[in-house]
């Protein structure tokens, strides 16, 4: 199985809001061989509770403006899961992201390149 476009689609817009709003260590996981409900996780991580917030009202923000609406928003004290079904959003603390260890646990799965990551990087942020 393979990603749907959409879903990439999507994905490059979330990585886009993240990196808008100086989300770091951003990591997109192609999911879609596990045979788990999602295609993709995008894990990023907010330097405070504040930008965790900003991070992710930016992303609905972007997703929304091409026609996306997460199933649903969870919220803790250091992180924000947003779950638009073939991609989950999970933006967390670095304290959080070292913790849950996402990326690590995953780390059997392709990662997904990201077109904000690569520009971020040629403009030194």
């Amino acid at each position: 199985m393979t990603i749907s476009p959409r879903t990439l689609e999507i994905t490059q817009v979330a990585a886009s809001a993240v990196i808008e709003k100086i989300g770091t260590d951003l990591v997109a996981i192609d999911l879609s061989e596990q045979m788990v409900l999602s295609e993709v996780f995008l894990i990023a991580t907010g330097q405070n509770l504040l930008q965790v917030d900003a991070i992710a009202d930016e992303v609905e923000r972007q997703l929304i403006a091409i026609g996306e609406k997460p199933a649903r928003r969870e919220k803790g004290a250091e992180w924000i899961l947003l779950d638009y079904s073939d991609l989950v959003v999970h933006i967390q603390s670095p304290q959080l992201r070292e913790y849950y260890m996402l990326d690590r646990l995953w780390n059997d799965c392709p990662t997904i390149d990201l077109d904000a990551v690569k520009a971020a990087a040629l403009h030194g942020r």
